[in-house]
């Protein structure tokens, strides 16, 4: 039997005849907190689909496409079926993985092409719902409806969820009809958050914004808070850093370091475990992949 730690998700294998009876509570071995158990609590999580993430904050130039686009790439490297949602304007993780696509997002959900028209695969285990500029579209069509706006996306990714093991949804900065959707359908939100005060109060706005969702998602929760561009040389850096552990130690991962690497694969079409995969920020990558698997193991 599998069971999965819901405050750090890491799965732990364990044998039915070794479990006493009675047993209602355990203990997980990495993050050391306890949390209800039975065997048809663990059957419930086993099939309860997907993990649904997204990669948030309201504030720009965090990195939040890097992050997305990459955290995806490591997740299907390890074998996991992964679908990424772009929901930006801009569209840009596609272009991040050296594609061009022609319909994404907006068409599925207008129904005017189908799932296999508008997910394109782009790598081994990969899949790719692409945004853009008919993205702008879609937010009109969200506000006109008069009743379940907030659930327009939702109604539309539980039709094809059932094909991936994970969901990672690339979002846009600003509070839109588009992030309060993504919201509504999302059981997690990883934020990176570059080191920097302004960041910090944007992380703040931010999930001030996101606990009026949690009063109608109530499976929604701040999964994980995400240090980027992280210069050990640079005093601040440390000091927000440590702010941030001090604050938030529960959601903390490790800091993804500032690496030049990571500016340049995109333009190159590739992710950073393809262009430069010895450096820092593919080292990074994978070290939150493995935060988010809870497999300490995983690439070694």
């Amino acid at each position: 039997m599998v069971i999965t730690c819901p405050h750090c998700h890491t799965d732990h294998n364990i044998q039915t005849n070794q479990i006493p009876e009675g047993v209602s509570k355990v203990r997980c071995k990495e993050c050391k907190k306890d949390f209800p158990f039975s065997p048809a609590t663990d059957k419930k999580q086993q099939n309860s689909g997907p993990r649904k993430i997204a990669v948030a904050l309201s504030k720009g130039g965090v990195g939040k496409t890097t992050t997305a686009v990459n955290l995806a790439a490591g997740l299907a490297m390890a074998g996991y079926k992964v679908l990424l949602v772009d929901t930006d304007t801009q569209g840009q993780s596609g272009f991040m993985l050296g594609l061009n696509p022609q319909a994404g997002l907006t068409e599925l959900v207008n129904k005017e092409l189908s799932a296999e028209e508008t997910i394109i695969k782009a790598r081994d285990n990969m899949w790719l719902l692409a945004g853009g500029k008919s993205i702008a579209g879609l937010k009109r069509v969200i506000d006109r409806k008069d009743y379940g706006g907030e659930v327009t996306l939702a109604e539309t990714l539980t039709r094809i969820e059932k094909n991936f093991d994970y969901i990672i949804v690339d979002t846009s900065p600003g509070w839109d009809p588009i992030i309060v959707n993504v919201l509504f359908y999302v059981t997690e939100v990883l934020t990176p958050v570059s080191l920097e005060v302004m960041t910090l109060q944007g992380l703040v706005e931010f999930l001030k914004s996101m606990s009026s969702i949690q009063k109608y998602n109530k499976d929604l929760s701040l999964g994980y808070i995400l240090p980027t561009f992280f210069d050990k040389r640079v005093k601040k850096s440390i000091g927000i850093l440590n702010k941030l552990e001090e604050l938030y130690a529960n959601n903390i991962c490790n800091p993804i370091r500032y690496n030049v690497r990571l500016s340049e694969a995109p333009a190159n079409g590739q992710t950073i475990y393809e262009f430069a995969p010895g450096c820092n920020g593919a080292h990074d990558y994978r070290d939150l992949v493995r935060k988010v698997t809870g497999k300490e193991k995983l690439f070694m």
